[in-house]
């Protein structure tokens, strides 16, 4: 697949069709690339919010951890999607840590920019509205697989969360996780999410292939229950 430009990406969010001439034009002389290798911090718990975060290329993975030190992870972002958006508004410090889990290409749009795309946009509002609902679906849905579903069913719903056109409108039908990836975002060893994968297969739902998972079957992942 071409390498995407800065440009190109901001010209190709969902926000982004909807700005005026005006507000693009100051979109794109304001915002910047960052190269994150994997394993780097794309943000840092506990540091001032000066960005809201585009990924342009590569995986990230949102994580916190327990008292006992116990890594959490809330969700993962694929190119395409944006975040941060939540704590920007509630001008908090940042309640997380952002790692690459690959190689990843970084969008950073200035907090004053930002601040005034809010203030002036209508339909920048709106998608943000819209960003935050989705966010909250998504959340809420976490918290019941984690809380009630087995391993199994955890990567179907971990795949089929990616499938979210809003948060997430980058992925294709063969989706370049590594297993090992899957395993940060489900919560799951590489192993066990090897064997969840081949059950996948069987049930006609995923194709294991070269360079990724096919997902064949997008509502059957996430009504997928072992």
């Amino acid at each position: 697949m071409p390498t995407q430009t800065l440009l190109e990406h901001l010209r190709a969010t969902i926000w982004g069709r909807v700005l005026s001439r005006e507000e693009m034009a100051r979109v794109e002389a304001d915002c910047f690339e960052q190269f994150v290798p994997k394993g780097g911090f794309v943000c840092r718990k506990g540091e001032a919010l000066e960005n809201w975060v585009g990924i342009i290329e590569g995986l990230v993975k949102i994580n916190n951890f327990s008292p006992s030190g116990k890594s959490v992870t809330f969700t993962g972002v694929t190119a395409g999607g944006w975040f941060g958006e939540g704590s920007l508004l509630k001008d908090a410090v940042r309640k997380y840590d952002v790692m690459a889990l690959r190689d990843t290409r970084v969008a950073r749009m200035p907090r004053a920019t930002f601040e005034w795309l809010l203030e002036g946009s209508l339909p920048f509002n709106r998608f943000l509205l819209m960003q935050l609902n989705e966010r909250l679906g998504q959340f809420i849905g976490q918290v019941e697989t984690d809380r009630m579903l087995d391993v199994d069913t955890r990567v179907a719903r971990c795949l089929a969360a990616m499938f979210n056109a809003h948060l997430y409108p980058g992925v294709e039908p063969l989706v370049g996780l590594s297993q090992e990836e899957i395993g940060y975002l489900s919560g799951a060893s590489r192993q066990r999410v090897n064997g969840a994968l081949q059950l996948l297969e069987k049930a006609g739902l995923v194709r294991l292939d070269y360079g990724g998972i096919r997902v064949l079957n997008v509502e059957g992942l996430r009504e997928f229950q072992a």
